[in-house]
């Protein structure tokens, strides 16, 4: 049920990457005070970060890699979306260009920081 450009990233793997956009949501929306209370929030993994997550996840396009990258399509660029579970999930048609065939793959994801970055990225 994933679009071509969406790829799903586990809980635990988006929260750790997107780990500063969040803190900076909860201190600007009041919820934390200073960067050590917004911590403590995300190790309890409460419903308002993973909602906070969720609007970072939806602005910034994460990038997949599957190594060797031999060529272009061996690293692309995806609108991430939260899922359950510990892998990252695919469309099928898009697994051609990274080789993968599920059988134990390791991918790895980057977070484009900069506008320049996540504007290549889209």
């Amino acid at each position: 049920s994933l679009s071509l450009h969406r790829c799903g990233l586990p809980r635990e793997i988006a929260i750790e990457l997107f780990q500063p956009f969040v803190i900076r949501g909860l201190i600007r929306q009041n919820i934390a005070s200073n960067i050590g209370v917004a911590k403590s929030q995300i190790r309890e993994k409460g419903p308002i970060v993973w909602e906070i997550l969720q609007e970072v996840m939806q602005g910034h396009p994460v990038l997949l890699n599957r190594a060797p990258t031999l060529h272009r399509l061996g690293i692309q660029a995806f609108q991430p979306i939260l899922v359950e579970g510990r892998a990252i999930c695919l469309h099928p048609l898009v697994c051609k260009g990274f080789n993968a065939d599920f059988d134990g793959d390791q991918m790895a994801v980057h977070v484009p920081l900069s506008l320049e970055a996540q504007a290549e990225a889209r």
